[in-house]
This record gives structure tokens, sequence and C-alpha cells, in this order.
């Protein structure tokens, strides 16, 4: 099993900034491909961003990109969501999600394919 704890969320003004951490438990985390998802109420998950599993390949929602980005640090076992240029839509849950599949992936926009999930960390943008 493993275990994702998030960190980070926050208010914070239009225009703000924000960095979340996600920290996994265990001893196989450079294993694992790393996403992050955001959820609002009413609605169901929404993909952010993804990490491959050495961190060489990056990918990001149309939403986000130019102002999210996602990097990992595998001798910590962290993953980070650096969050610039934050907007009142950018309001949500956010969760980090890993995927331990050992497949030919890189990594994967789609919910279903992630095996473990943080609790979420809120994050509030107000305009």
């Amino acid at each position: 099993q493993v275990q994702l704890v998030e960190s980070g969320g926050g208010s914070v003004q239009a225009g703000g900034s924000l960095r979340l951490s996600c920290t996994a438990s265990g001893r196989t985390f450079g294993n694992y491909i790393m996403g992050w998802f955001r959820q609002v109420p009413g609605k169901g998950r929404e993909f952010v961003a993804a990490i491959s599993r050495i961190g060489g390949i990056t990918y990001y929602a149309d939403s986000v990109k130019g102002r999210f980005t996602t990097s990992r640090d595998n001798a910590k076992n962290t993953v980070y969501l650096q969050m610039n240029s934050l907007k009142p839509e950018d309001t949500a849950v956010y969760y980090c999600a890993a995927d331990s599949d050992d497949s030919s992936r890189l990594y994967s926009t789609r919910e279903e394919v992630y095996d473990y999930w943080g609790q979420g960390t809120q994050v509030t943008v107000s305009s």
C-alpha cells in the first residue's frame, strides 16, 4: 500500500502563487507515474498535470499550461505542483495520485489509471 499526503493548500488572491507537495510512503516512489487532479463541488475530478517516473516528461491540462509546473524529487518521495498566476477558477480540492502499473506508459491523464490517492488539499483563489 502507498499512502500519499498532500500539503501546501490555502487561500490566495488572484495572480498569486502556491506550491503543493505530495509525499509518498514506501521505497518505490520512483516506480510511480504521478498525477494531479482537482475537483469542485458537484463535478467530477479534472486532470491537471502528470509527470513520468524519472520526471523527464510532464503533461498539463490546457487550462493550466504555462501557469502550473509539476516536478518530483524521488530521493524525498515527493512530487510538487507549483501554481502561479492563480485564477478564481482554479479554486478546488487538489489531489495527487500514483500509478503503480509497470507498463511502458510514461504518464496518464485518465483518473481510472491511478491506484492511490491523497486526501486532497483545498486551494481557494479570491478575485
